[in-house]
């Protein structure tokens, strides 16, 4: 028997202010926060409905149906969702009906919720202790409890990045497993059809994505040109029901459905159709990775040291995505540099808008790969280059650090003196 997995990846980030900071002043004068100026509302509202209308509210409405109507099959349906807080909130904000059909997805038993950074950052590449990656782990878990009732087991950090110090930390926060990809630098010979564990863990398990049939429907489902179009239903089930191994793992954004591929290209009666068509093969069974982690066993471990760390993104499939080109680099050493500051200072908005700029989406948008992957971050991006990209963070992010140098001079004067008012206190008591 065959375990097959689907996971769908649901994010949506916070844009940035475009016309940071030349609309700066008007947006105060408006009555806008400060922070609030960093990011574009009106942008994010706009993208979030759409992207509401095409994908969210009929992928989730066929999930909801295929769930209900597999429910007395021998092998029922399941399928797992990897959610950040990002989309959590504004979900919330624009279209609460979606935290709803959430809800009633996790309701029927059949729904696994994966656990991860909050902010859909890159907190985990960050050197050093990974006090900030926990924290944000933390904020995920209580707000994904809080808002969908349901207490994560098994982990995936942002973008599918790992290596042997994110499992290590991921081990010490409680989780059964962790999610990444099936890439061949890790892998060898290997395949990722196995469970395996993490090298140096007694408990950790290892669950890697088969992504050259994941990319069949998450990149190539509607590419005319493709020796495997048109993909029908039955004909990726014989694919599946053919593919040697204990488990196959298919994880993709969930915009997958409607959005990457519209609802036009038959990639909603694909996904409607695909459940029963697997129903008449025998040796698959529809599994959640907590179902993997629970009945199999695993068949050796994996080591993946820092210097290889390696992600679901690009060819490369490595963390070049973010952090590859000088642009990318000097913006993510500005976010980490501003960890101690940011924490002397302390407050709750200070804190909040660092981790929205930690989201890896900013600086995945400085790409300057160019092919295949070179378009694929330009179709994410709202900017017209990966200067621009550069250009508004940086923006963005000066005027940032600005305002925290004040706050954390103005924090220190006041200390001092409260140390002064109380030394003379003491020497007058005395």
């Amino acid at each position: 028997m065959t375990y097959l997995s689907l996971v769908l990846e649901i994010h949506q980030p916070m844009r940035l202010n475009r016309g940071f900071p030349l609309n700066h002043m008007k947006m105060i004068a408006d009555g806008q926060s400060i922070t609030g100026s960093y990011f574009d509302k009106k942008l994010n509202e706009e993208v979030f409905r759409k992207v509401a209308f095409k994908c969210y509210r009929p992928t989730l409405t066929i999930l909801q149906e295929l769930l209900e109507s597999s429910r007395d099959w021998e092998r029922p349906f399941k399928v797992t969702f990897g959610i950040s807080g990002p989309f959590l909130e504004q979900a919330g904000l624009y279209e609460p009906e979606l935290v709803d059909m959430l809800r009633a997805l996790v309701r029927t038993g059949s729904v696994e919720i994966l656990g991860n950074t909050y902010y859909h950052s890159l907190a985990s590449l960050f050197p050093g202790d990974k006090s900030e990656f926990i924290e944000q782990v933390k904020l995920h878990t209580s707000f994904v409890r809080e808002t969908t009732g349901y207490q994560t087991r098994v982990f995936e950090n942002t973008e599918f990045i790992y290596n042997d110090t994110i499992a290590k930390t991921v081990e010490s926060l409680g989780f059964l497993g962790i999610l990444t990809e099936g890439a061949e630098s890790v892998l060898g010979w290997r395949s990722p059809n196995y469970l395996y564990s993490v090298a140096g863990s007694k408990n950790l398990k290892l669950l890697l994505r088969h992504y050259r049939l994941t990319d069949d429907i998450g990149f190539r489902f509607s590419q005319k040109t493709w020796v495997g179009y048109p993909l029908t239903a039955d004909k990726y089930a014989s694919w599946l029901s053919s593919t040697p191994g204990d488990m196959i793992l298919l994880a993709m954004d969930i915009e997958t459905f409607g959005e990457h591929h519209w609802a036009d290209t038959g990639i909603f009666e694909f996904l409607k159709a695909l459940p029963n068509e697997l129903k008449s093969k025998p040796g698959l069974i529809w599994a959640t990775p907590q179902d993997i982690i629970s009945d199999l066993s695993t068949s050796g471990s994996l080591s993946v040291p820092e210097d290889r760390t390696i992600s679901w993104a690009d060819v490369e499939k490595d963390a070049s995505a973010w952090v590859q080109n000088p642009l990318q680099r000097v913006s993510f050493d500005r976010l980490v540099n501003l960890q101690e500051y940011v924490r002397e200072v302390g407050k709750k908005e200070v804190t909040n808008v660092w981790r929205l700029l930690q989201q890896s989406d900013h600086l995945y948008y400085m790409s300057t790969k160019g092919g295949g992957p070179g378009e694929v971050h330009s179709y994410f991006s709202p900017h017209s280059s990966a200067a621009e990209a550069f250009s508004v963070f940086d923006s963005v992010i000066t005027d940032y650090e600005g305002r925290v140098g004040y706050q954390l001079n103005e924090d220190r004067k006041k200390r001092q003196s409260a140390d002064l008012d109380l030394k003379k206190k003491a020497k007058t008591r005395s």
